[in-house]
Formats: structure tokens, sequence, C-alpha cells
């Protein structure tokens, strides 16, 4: 991985004006957030620089408004959530630039903080207009990037202030980055990849991307019998995309040639409707899935199996569940393998990165999000890393 400036290399920022994209794109219920992870990830950078006696000015988007003011989507709506993340007491300003912007900067004191604007109500911000990312750049002396949950985005706030202003990762971005490259960028061999979800059509290039940087490649969810039939299994009623079979046999024909072990499960849960504790569930060797069932989650003998692949294994990168988990009894096995990864990785032989949003849920739903290494809560970014794209918000940083 390219090297990238930190926080570590400023020096005195006394009075300095910091520009700091940060992710508060919080979801809200009854106007007041339901979950305030994102700001809790960007509290250490922000606190830094405020008490190292820089003026803050948070940059973020909220909702998508397409370059059009709207009031519900106004970054002010979660002003007060934050300001109870960081306790500290914010400044609002309703600008991203101009007078109004150079105004409050004046008022505000050294250590203090301001929140900008929704920075996606104009629309030079998703077109990443290089005039409006100088206008912002204006007020700056230097740029954080702290929302690696954004990085993906070529956008004004994300990609063109780090052109402009001395650029920097704030602490989320970094340990984002560094955990990263110790998944996939410089790992400890041999890697495993947990890969699951419901359509092999969203996961292609993640799957071809992985069959040549890991040693085994887990297939799980509605993904593995798309593969199952690929290999000439009857899923029955199972999710399944039969018009990507030929897809499923180049990338395990890949994998063979990368010397890729690739693991489908051969025992498997089945019912014949997909309802919590249904009366027609049983464990199936996958050979004999009747033509009225659908495989709803992998079975006992294939996880305790892979339990033991995980074992041989220094590093492990997760994607997406085995099974249908938001319903029970389908989440016994992503439960059981999180709970093996996690266990490994709190002994020391295990590296475990996890990310994307069903598979910060089934974490938490195990009961381990907190025993893995990192778990990312980015969700586009995180798959666009794995399918080793390069990310528009971090080679900037690296530039």
């Amino acid at each position: 991985m390219s090297s990238f400036r930190t926080l570590d290399d400023l020096g005195d920022i006394t009075g300095k004006v910091a520009l700091v994209r940060v992710d508060l794109n919080l979801p809200m219920q009854e106007g007041r957030a339901s979950d305030v992870t994102r700001a809790e990830a960007v509290k250490p950078t922000i606190l830094e620089l405020a008490d190292k006696g820089a003026k803050v000015l948070l940059l973020a988007h909220f909702g998508r408004p397409k370059g059009q003011r709207h009031s519900t989507m106004s970054t002010s709506m979660v002003q007060g959530d934050v300001e109870r993340v960081l306790d500290r007491e914010i400044m609002f300003i309703p600008e991203v630039m101009g007078p109004v912007v150079e105004q409050s900067i004046g008022i505000l004191r050294d250590g203090d903080i301001g929140l900008l604007d929704n920075v996606r109500f104009w629309p030079g911000e998703e077109a990443n207009d290089p005039e409006f990312a100088k206008g912002i750049a204006a007020h700056g002396d230097f740029y954080v990037n702290d929302a690696f949950s954004a990085a993906h985005r070529a956008h004004a706030s994300t990609e063109g202030l780090a052109h402009r202003l001395p650029a920097y990762a704030g602490r989320a971005m970094e340990a984002e980055l560094k955990a990263l490259d110790a998944a996939l960028g410089n790992p400890e061999a041999p890697v495993a990849a947990i890969v699951g979800g419901a359509k092999v059509s969203t996961k292609l290039d993640v799957l071809h991307n992985l069959v040549g940087k890991v040693e085994h490649l887990v297939i799980g969810g509605g993904m593995a019998n798309t593969f199952l039939a690929a290999k000439g299994v009857d899923v029955g009623k199972s999710l399944c995309e039969h018009d990507l079979a030929d897809t499923a046999n180049r990338i395990m024909d890949e994998a063979d040639h990368a010397g890729c072990t690739v693991h489908l499960p051969y025992d498997v849960v089945v019912a014949k409707e997909f309802s919590a504790n249904p009366p027609s569930l049983r464990t199936s060797n996958v050979h004999e899935v009747a033509k009225d069932e659908m495989i709803l989650d992998i079975g006992p003998l294939a996880v305790e199996a892979l339990g033991d692949v995980l074992k041989t294994c220094r590093t492990l990168v997760w994607n997406g569940p085995l099974g249908a988990f938001e319903t029970e009894p389908f989440d016994a096995a992503t439960v059981s393998l999180a709970k093996t990864a996690a266990a490994l990785t709190q002994d020391g032989s295990l590296i475990s990165v996890a990310g994307g949003g069903d598979t910060v849920a089934a974490l938490a739903h195990a009961g381990v999000k907190d025993d893995f290494t990192f778990v990312s809560t980015a969700g586009g970014a995180f798959l666009e890393w794995m399918e080793g794209k390069d990310l528009p918000g971090v080679a900037a940083l690296t530039a």
C-alpha cells in the first residue's frame, strides 16, 4: 500500500482551519439518530484536532438531495446527535463556502468545531467540479479525510480537496487502511475469504479478484446455490442464478489455476417455506435436496469443516452471511463460524477483517463484532476494495 500522511505528520496547528470530511449520514428516527456509530468513528479525529487548537470545520453529506437544498436533509438535523457524541458544542454553518463561512471562521475560537451544511446541496460536489473544490479549499489550511465509507466516490469533498490542500488521513481512515492492507494488501498467509450474500451477480468482481489473492475461498448464502447448480447439483426451489452457471464454472477454473481452494457446503439446512423454524426444516446432503425444498443455510458438518480450515489460516476477510441469518434457525452457520473466527482472533492466531452492512449486523447478532481484528462499517467502499479497485478518496491521499 502506498504511504499516506496521518495526523502524526501535522506540526503546530493552533489557529489553523482544518477541513475534515466525515460521514455523518446517520439513520434517523423521529428526528433523532437511531445509530451514532458513524459519529463515534470520527470522534477521535475531531477531538484531537480541536484539542491541538485547530478550528475544525466538518464536511459531510446527509441523504441524496441531488444538488438541491432540502430542509429535511440539512446536516443541522444531526447537529444535536454529534454534539452528544463529542460532548462539545458545535456551530452550525448553513453554507460550505463564501462570506458566511468566512464570517463563521472569524467567530470560532481555537479548538472550536463548526458543522457545514450538506455538501451535496451543491451540484459541484458529486460532479467533482474543480471550481467548487477551490471555493471550499479557500477556507482551509489543511484537509483531513476521515470518511472511508465515501472514499469510493470521486467527489469534491472526498477527492478534489485533497489535491488543493495538504491532505491527511484521519484516525478512522488510518485504521481502516492499515487493516485492509493487513487483510489483502500485504497479508500473512494462508489467507481465507468468506463471501456470502444472495446473488453472485453482485459479487462477480469480488470473486474474480479474490481467487488470485487467497488460498481458501468460502462461498455461502444464496451465492453458494448458484455454484452448486453449476456443478450439477439440483438445488430445488433455492434462490439461484442458473444463468450464471458458466460464470461460476469460470471462477472455479480460475481458482484451480491460482491454487485457491473453493469451499462449497456438502450438507445444508433446507425447508419447504422460508419462515422461522418451519415444520419442514431438516438437514440434508446437498445431493438430496427435494424439488420442493430450498437451501437456507450451510449445514453443521460443513461449518465444522470450515472451522478447521480457519484454524490453518493466518488471515481472514469476511463479507456476507452464510445463510438467511435474519431468520432463526438459519443464522446457525454464520453465528457458529463467526464465533470460531473470533476465538482464533482473540487467541492471536488469526487476523480477521470483516465489512459490509449485512456482515456487521451478522457479527453483532453473533455477539462477536468487537472480537474481530477490524470490522468496517463501510458498505460500497469496502466492496470496491474487495474488488481490487482503486478508491479515489484513498488514492488522493497517497498521490
